[in-house]
Formats: structure tokens, sequence, C-alpha cells
């Protein structure tokens, strides 16, 4: 860390600290933040010239600076009485309101900022990164990775805290240290990338860092919150052979073809699939089917519409843009093994009366089905479909198979490394907040329903779905 004092104007600002470990762009970010001169109009002069964004802090015998470049226009005082929120335009309620402003886009950076919208969302993710320290870094974990979970910890902290929008500089450096291909660039400018990338590539990061922090809940979190066990069966139809395998996923595909019209049909498709292989019976390659169920279920299940191919032709990814209707209200029980839906029969019962009873209605309690007994005897020994077990006092949450959808990233253009990504995300209070970069709009459910494709429109590129759960007293 380097400590100098900035000279701007008539004011002088001492004792700022430079971390050398980020390139000066991120310290143009904190000036932006003390005297509101945007980054690309300051001129900090140093010895030789004048402080380029990349430059290397190694190289620069830095001590006090001066800065030239004009500050953003001051607000005047209203000339008009006192505005209600419910008079506001739409794009300016979201703010008055409290919630986030906004990511500043960077250059080409709405997939990454939608990305982080997202997964801003979920409140436990945000507990783990804040049992993150500094020091948490643990063995065989890269100098990269936990770089990203910092940046990734301490621009959530920022959207929390922040009333303007926030400028994630540091977390797309440290993007582009730990992953080079989102550095890619054409004619000296950093190209889109695809959304769908960015995310896989940081949630596999993060369960890579906080699996090894020293905290059990954090090591837990997330597997618990985004894993998806499967098991699957795969046989060649030619041979007779067959065999079972299993794997840890986190997220499920929703694949797109002529006969898919509902997010239900593209994951049926997406959990049967054909691959080739070397038989060992036949002494040959022979095509192999895999059916895939699901063995246990993330307390958030992430599912992503496979709407970009390979086109040979304009060597691009190309999207499908066919209409595929989702629900606010997604129930995996179909999709499950039988294994699972036995454990998931007592929860459903429960939460089917917990919902019948806010209406008034006769509840079947104790009354099951003998299949739903059976059910409550296996769902009580697996601690997979316990979300808190820690104080037997306090009410079990146990997974349903049911769930609800708390965001959506959606990608407008024809090409995933083109167009333009947004994260829309759903309030506490029920509302959902559009992220467009740093404008953030209010946005009605009908509204979400719209982005299922068929045009040129956002349409849903991953949905984000919260566990809907039955508390228990036992």
């Amino acid at each position: 860390m380097l400590t100098v004092s900035v000279k701007w104007q008539k004011q002088v600002f001492p004792g700022i600290e430079i971390d050398t470990s980020q390139p000066p762009i991120v310290f143009k970010s904190q000036l932006y933040t003390l005297t509101g001169v945007p980054p690309e109009r300051q001129k900090i002069m140093v010895k030789g010239g004048i402080l380029k964004d990349d430059a290397d802090w190694s190289t620069l015998a830095v001590k006090d600076l001066m800065m030239i470049g004009t500050a953003d226009e001051i607000v005047k005082a209203p000339e008009k009485g006192p505005v209600f929120v419910e008079d506001l335009p739409e794009e300016e309620q979201a703010v008055a309101l409290g919630h986030s402003a906004g990511l500043y886009n960077l250059g080409n950076t709405c997939y990454m900022n939608s990305t982080l919208q997202c997964l801003h969302s979920v409140p436990e993710l945000k507990s783990a990164l804040l049992s993150y320290s500094d020091t948490a870094r643990g063995n065989g974990i890269d100098q990269a990775s936990h770089s990203l979970t910092l940046a990734t910890r301490n621009t959530f902290g920022e959207l929390d805290q922040s009333v303007r929008p926030v400028a994630p500089l540091q977390f797309l450096q440290t993007l582009r240290k730990k992953y080079p291909q989102f550095a890619q660039q054409h004619n000296n400018v950093y190209m889109q990338q695809d959304a769908e990338e960015c995310w896989t590539q940081l949630v596999y990061t993060l369960s890579q860092t906080l699996t090894s922090d020293a905290s059990e809940s954090a090591a837990l979190s997330m597997k618990q919150l985004f894993g998806i066990d499967l098991v699957s069966r795969v046989h060649c139809a030619e041979s007779g052979e067959e065999s079972m395998e299993t794997e840890s996923v986190y997220s499920l595909k929703c694949h797109i073809s002529q006969d898919v019209n509902h997010l239900h049909e593209g994951l049926k498709h997406g959990l049967k699939t054909e691959l080739e292989k070397v038989s060992p019976a036949l002494g040959r390659t022979a095509i192999y089917t895999r059916e895939s169920r699901i063995n246990e279920l993330p307390r958030y299940l992430t599912v992503q519409f496979v709407r970009f191919f390979w086109k040979r032709e304009s060597n691009q990814k190309a999207k499908i843009l066919r209409k595929v209707d989702y629900p606010l209200e997604l129930d995996v029980y179909d999709f499950c093994s039988d294994e699972l839906k036995q454990k998931l029969q007592a929860p459903r019962q429960m939460l089917r009366d917990a919902e019948n009873a806010k209406f008034g209605l006769k509840t079947q309690g104790k009354a099951s089905s003998s299949k739903e007994n059976e059910g409550s005897s296996s769902a009580g020994d697996s601690s997979s479909m316990d979300i808190d077990k820690a104080d037997p006092a306090v009410p079990k949450k146990q997974l349903t198979g049911v769930y609800d959808l708390v965001a959506v990233l959606t990608h407008k253009g024809r090409s995933a490394d083109s167009g333009h990504y947004v994260g829309w995300v759903k309030q506490d209070d029920g509302k959902w907040i559009e992220f467009d970069d740093d404008n953030p709009n209010i946005r009605k459910e009908e509204d979400i329903l719209k982005l299922s494709g068929g045009g040129d429109w956002h349409m849903a590129y991953i949905c984000l779905y919260k566990a809907r759960v039955a508390e228990s007293k036992s």
C-alpha cells in the first residue's frame, strides 16, 4: 500500500491509500468518489507525464500528485416543491425506494453486471461471502481465485451500502486475471462476452474458495445453495450395456427444439441425451442414451436456456429465438429419482397443509396416505432434506421440490458475444427491478413473463428459482 496526497484545484486530499496490486483505474475511481471527476476526465500528473490507466505502480515514484479535471455538474437546489415517490418516473422510483442503483458498464460488461445482480439477490450467498476474510485462502486455492472471491464480497458490500451506481472495477480486473477469455479485445476494445460463461465460472470459483474456508457454514454453503446431484442410467441399445453414473452440477439445461414450447419440456429433453463412446462389448464406438434424474436438490435452482449454438458460417454463437414459456412457480418433482420422490412426499404434504390452512381449508395432516407416511420416515432420515438443522427447538425447513422465480438474466440480440444482457430481480416486497447496468427500473410481474422469447426483445437466458420449504417442528 502507498499513501499519497492529491491536489485538485484549491483542495488537497491527504492520506489517500493506493492498492498497488490494482491498476491505476481503480485509484481513479477512488478519486471520483472524492471529487466527482469521472475517471475518463482525470489527468493525474506524475514524473514523466500523465498517469495511464494500465501503468505499473512499481515503476512510478509517487508521493504528491496533482489532478486536473472537471467534476460532474453539482446538483442545484430544487426550484419546485417536494415530489412524492409515486409521482416520479418509473426509472427513478427504484432508487427512491431504496433499491440498488445498479452497476456502471465499464465497456461491454453488461454480461458481468447482470450476473452480479442476479447472484446478489441470494442473501445466503452474501452471508457466506461475509464470513470469507482477507486471509482465508486455503490449501490448493490459487491467488486469482482468492482475489476474485474477495472482489465479489466487496462488490456485494458496495451494492448494499451505496445509493449511487457502483463501478465494479476491482471485480472486473480480478475476473479477467482469473479467466483471460473475458479480457479478449478487438481493435483495442474489450469484447462482449457470454453471461452464462461468466455465471458458471464465478459460481465454480466460489464453490472452490468458500469450501476451503475455515467456517463450516461457508464450507457447506455453495453445495447446499446451488448444487444439484444427478443419477444417470447410461444404456447402449445396440450392445445391451448399462451402467449407473452420478455427478454434481450447478444448473439444469433447458434444451430448445421445434417441439419445445415450455420450460418443463426443455428440461425433459435436457435430462435425456445421446453420447457417442467406445463400447467394450462391440469393440468400437456406439451410441449411448443417458437418462438423468435429480437425486438431491439445492436451495436455489439455476436453469439455463440453451439458446446459443456455434454457427460455422458466421463463426459465432448464433441464437435460437424460439419462444419458451417458463413459470413463476416451478415444480421439479417429476424430474426427481424415485429415492428423492420418496423423501419429498412428507414435506410436500406439509406444504399443502400449510397453504390450505391459509385459506381455511381442511388439512390432510396425519391422515395422509400410507405412501406419504413412508416418505415421512425417509425424509426424517435424510440430512440433505433439512436446510436448518443446528437448533432442535427451531422448526426444520425441508425442501419440497417446488421453487419460486426470483431472478432472470436476459439477452437481447442475435449472438451471445454481442447484444445486451440485463438482470431482473424480485425484491423482498414482491416488486421486480430491471437492472439495466446503472439504470434500475421497477417492473410488474407480467413484464417478467414476457421475457420468454419469440422475437428481438429481451429473452430469458438464465432463470434462478428459490426453494419453497415446509417447516416441521420435529
